[in-house]
C-alpha cells in the first residue's frame, strides 16, 4: 500500500472530482520533484496542493522551511495533525490563486513546488511568475501536453508559452505516467522545472503592454499577423504593417513563428510608428 492509500485510508477520506484531486502514488517520481527543486536547508518552499502531505514529507527533509498551501479542509486538519512536531512545516488554507504567493512564503527567497489541478494551470502559472517577488525556481506537475506547449520554441510557439518564457527557462525533467495516480487520469502527466530570470529577459517593454499585443497577434492564430494585430489592436493595416516594416518582420508571417524578442521589437515599433 502507497503512503497515500494509507492516509486517506486513515483520514476516512476520498479524493474530491469538484477539486480534480489526483494523488501521486508511485513514489519513484518523488525523487524527480525533490530532485530538481535542489533544495538546502536555507531554502523556503511554497507547495501548492500537498494532498495527503507525501510530497511534503519530502520537502521537509530537506527545506528549512515549508509553506503548503491547501483548499481542501478536510485535508487541512489531517495534515496540521501529521506535521505538528515540524514546527517548520506550515499548513495553510486557501486558494493559491487568491493568495499572494511571496508573502503566503513568508521569505524574500523561496521556491516553488505544486502538482497542480490541470483546470487552474494557465491561470496559476501566471500567478506564480507574477508574484513580487517571484520564485527563483518553481517545480510543477503538471499535463504532458500543456508543458511540452511550454517549451516550445518559434514554430509552435503559443500564447502560454510566450507567457513563461517571458518570465522563465522551463525544461521537462520527467514524464509520468497516469497510471502513477489514484484516480488515475485520462493523460500523461510531466515534471516541469522552471528557472525564473533574475532580469527580464525582455526589455524596454511593460508586461502589460507586450502580452496585451501578443494576445492581439495570437488572437486570430490562423490569420496572418499583419491582419491579426491590425483587428485586435483596432489600427489601421497601413499602420500596422509600418510598425512590421520597421521591426524587418514580414506582415504574413505567423504568430506562433515569432521569438520572444521579435515581440518585443514589435511593441517598441507600434509606439513609434
Amino acid at each position: 500500500m502507497s503512503r497515500v492509500s494509507e492516509r486517506l485510508r486513515r483520514y476516512g477520506l476520498r479524493p474530491k472530482q469538484s477539486l480534480a484531486q489526483n494523488f501521486l502514488t508511485d513514489e519513484r517520481y518523488l525523487a524527480d520533484i525533490v530532485g530538481a527543486a535542489e533544495l538546502t536547508p536555507d531554502d523556503t518552499v511554497l507547495e501548492i496542493g500537498p494532498g495527503v502531505g507525501v510530497l511534503t514529507d519530502e520537502l521537509a527533509a530537506r527545506a528549512g522551511r515549508v509553506v503548503a498551501v491547501e483548499l481542501d479542509d478536510r485535508l487541512v486538519v489531517q495534515l496540521r495533525a501529521d506535521f505538528v512536531d515540524r514546527p517548520h512545516v506550515s499548513v495553510l488554507h486557501g486558494d493559491i490563486l487568491e493568495l499572494d504567493p511571496a508573502a503566503a512564503a513568508g521569505a524574500p527567497t523561496y521556491k516553488v513546488a505544486a502538482n497542480l489541478p490541470y483546470y487552474i494551470t494557465s491561470a496559476a502559472l501566471r500567478h506564480i511568475l507574477e508574484a513580487s517577488p517571484p520564485p527563483s525556481l518553481a517545480v510543477l506537475m503538471v499535463q504532458k501536453e500543456v508543458a511540452e506547449r511550454i517549451c516550445a520554441g518559434p514554430g509552435d510557439m503559443s500564447l502560454l508559452a510566450l507567457s513563461v518564457q517571458f518570465y522563465a527557462r522551463p525544461q521537462i525533467v520527467r514524464v509520468v505516467p497516469a497510471a502513477a495516480f489514484y484516480p488515475q487520469p485520462k493523460v500523461d502527466s510531466a515534471v516541469l522545472r522552471l528557472d525564473v530570470y533574475a532580469e527580464p529577459v525582455v526589455r524596454d517593454v511593460r508586461p502589460d503592454q507586450y502580452f496585451k499585443v501578443a494576445r492581439a497577434g495570437f488572437g486570430q492564430r490562423r490569420k496572418q499577423l499583419g491582419n491579426s494585430l491590425s483587428a485586435n489592436l483596432g489600427l489601421t493595416k497601413e499602420f500596422v504593417r509600418a510598425a512590421l516594416a520597421e521591426s524587418d518582420i514580414d506582415a504574413r508571417r505567423r504568430p506562433e513563428t515569432l521569438t520572444l524578442q521579435e515581440w518585443r521589437t514589435i511593441c517598441l515599433a507600434l509606439g513609434r510608428a
